[in-house]
């Protein structure tokens, strides 16, 4: 049985990645988990892991008191311990240094067997994974994805305020569907039925009518029973709404965003990015575009049977991605596809002024031009087959100066899973809700 220390006085002096910087002999304190015991017969190899990194403890035989070496061999992987040291440059280590203890104290003891491997030695299926969500986190390249995923929504949030953008909050818990449809979680609201919010659509056009252009990055729900390896049913929604502009005026600020995400992730998360296979070749722009019309005729040429007005199946877009590689913008969607919020074409009105944006087969993003006169709103809220009523609280707005505007909403995760190279959506998401998963 060993002894669990108490901290007493001990701070954390440093993180594992400030070390390289420390000149030769500096004193540390380094607090993290035992990640791996290497054991060279008289040298053994601690390697301390935090979140910033790893470190190379080396106890010599000769050189630390015995019973610190009888002690560490005792200890499991995963136990949270703290090394106060010194810091020594070393060319044997691929890290440049490693540091010498004086002290070693155990904080908290693992149990053993772990649940997964950490190390990433010895690969765990998903489904392990996913039930140990908690350990499959402490990896590295799990690390690394959300560090990467942070630096995504610095970015974001970075363009958007440089481009005039006020980011908003809206309700979550709403009296009535967002866009109509079944795909609705009820909740019990007090004396009430209420549903979780879908998107902020109806919110955010309402507020161009106060602040022009807004933006939210919000989690949302939808009662999907799809299981496939892009869809969730809680998932982070980066939308924005502008007045004053057109679908196309929002595809080129959705254009520019993704630019900007590379270019920020290439000064910050390179070497994270290179380490776990992502995505670091900015792409190109402008991004290509072609009308739903044309895509229609591109698939029929490689052989699957479609109509227009069809949705776009993957092994359509599959197909579609043959030519178009990377990041695409498919517009000009049939109206009847499309929600009661979206304006018809200018000039054709079995189209609508919409767009998403594709990376590959994968759908990133959906937007368009909104109809912002009442009349022609309650027109396209009937001809959906929904019901007045539900929108009343909306419509009012409408009557008060509301605005031309456009928007778009962007799938976090998905994004997310282009730029980290991860071929289910539920790898880049901390805790992911699907239809068979509430816990952990």
């Amino acid at each position: 049985m060993i002894d669990i220390d108490s901290m007493d006085i001990w701070r954390k002096t440093h993180n594992n990645r400030d070390l390289i910087t420390l000149p030769e002999g500096s004193e540390v304190v380094l607090m993290g988990w035992l990640h791996e015991i290497r054991d060279l017969g008289k040298i053994k190899f601690l390697i301390l892991r935090d979140a910033t990194g790893t470190a190379q403890i080396t106890l010599k035989k000769n050189e630390v008191p015995r019973n610190l070496i009888e002690k560490i061999l005792r200890v499991t992987r995963e136990s949270v311990i703290a090394v106060k040291g010194v810091v020594r440059k070393t060319e044997k280590s691929k890290l440049g240094f490693e540091v010498l203890p004086l002290d070693i104290k155990i904080l908290n003891l693992s149990k053993a067997p772990l649940p997964l491997e950490v190390s990433g030695k010895v690969p765990a299926d998903f489904e392990t994974r996913m039930t140990s969500r908690f350990m499959d986190l402490r990896r590295p390249s799990e690390v690394a994805i959300f560090r990467i995923q942070h630096e995504v929504l610095k970015a974001i949030r970075n363009y958007l305020d440089e481009n005039g953008f006020i980011e908003v909050i809206t309700p979550k818990i709403l009296a009535s569907a967002t866009e109509g449809g079944a795909q609705l979680f009820k909740v019990q609201y007090f004396e009430k039925d209420a549903y979780l919010a879908q998107s902020p659509q109806l919110y955010k056009e309402v507020l161009t009518s106060c602040f022009e252009k807004v933006y939210e990055i919000g989690v949302y729900f939808r009662a999907e029973e799809s299981n496939t390896p892009y869809h969730l049913n809680e998932f982070v929604s980066v939308d924005i709404e502008a007045a004053f502009m057109n679908y196309r005026d929002v595809m080129k600020i959705l254009e520019g965003c993704i630019i900007h995400v590379y270019d920020h992730l290439k000064k910050r998360c390179y070497e994270d990015l290179k380490n776990i296979g992502g995505e670091i070749q900015e792409p190109k722009e402008p991004f290509p575009v072609l009308t739903y019309s044309k895509a229609i005729e591109l698939i029929r040429e490689k052989g699957l049977d479609i109509e227009w007005g069809d949705d776009l199946t993957t092994p359509a877009l599959r197909l579609l991605s043959e030519e178009f590689n990377e990041y695409y913008f498919i517009i000009d969607w049939p109206l009847e596809t499309k929600p009661f919020y979206i304006k018809p074409h200018s000039s054709d009105q079995k189209m609508s002024e919409s767009f998403d944006l594709m990376w590959r087969h994968i759908e990133l993003a959906s937007g368009g031009t909104r109809i912002h006169i009442r009349e022609e709103l309650e027109k396209s809220i009937k001809s959906k087959g929904l019901s007045i009523e539900n929108f009343r609280e909306h419509l009012r707005a409408f009557d008060y100066g509301m605005p031309p505007h456009a928007g778009w909403g962007l799938g976090l995760s998905r994004l997310i899973m282009v730029l980290t190279g991860r071929q289910n959506i539920r790898e880049v998401v901390l805790f992911p809700r699907d239809r068979t998963r509430l816990i952990p």
